[in-house]
């Protein structure tokens, strides 16, 4: 059993990748029975149980890539986006006001920079 490529799972459809996931299963399960019953004698063979795990994460991950870029189109137009489609960022950026709420003004303070505008002075040399 050699490495399985992330590139080359992209391309699959969701049913061969589910096929895939299964065979990887049941030949896992067959290995950690043999070296339950024959323990330690064939070194060779229990050596694939690693690459096999790593494989069935491989096969999972691009699963869950796949699965996550269908919701993002989903919600792409929506008003409201599920927060772990959302972007992370930081917590401080998350909580500050939008550009939106920044450049609202009360009708106050509106009247008062009309009243008072910003001088600008020239310098004479």
């Amino acid at each position: 059993m050699t490495k399985i490529r992330a590139s080359k799972l992209r391309g699959k459809p969701e049913s061969e990748l589910q096929k895939q996931l299964g065979e990887l299963k049941t030949e896992l399960g067959n290995l950690r029975l043999y070296r339950v019953t024959r323990g330690t004698s064939y070194h060779g063979k229990l050596k694939k149980i690693r690459t096999l795990r790593k494989s069935i994460a491989r096969v999972y991950t691009v699963m869950h890539q796949a699965q996550k870029l269908r919701q993002r189109e989903a919600y792409r137009s929506k008003r409201y986006v599920p927060k772990d489609l959302r972007p992370k960022k930081t917590r401080a950026i998350r909580r500050r006001l939008t550009k939106k709420e920044q450049s609202i003004h009360s009708a106050r303070s509106m009247r008062k920079a009309r009243a008072f505008p910003r001088r600008v002075f020239a310098i004479k040399c």
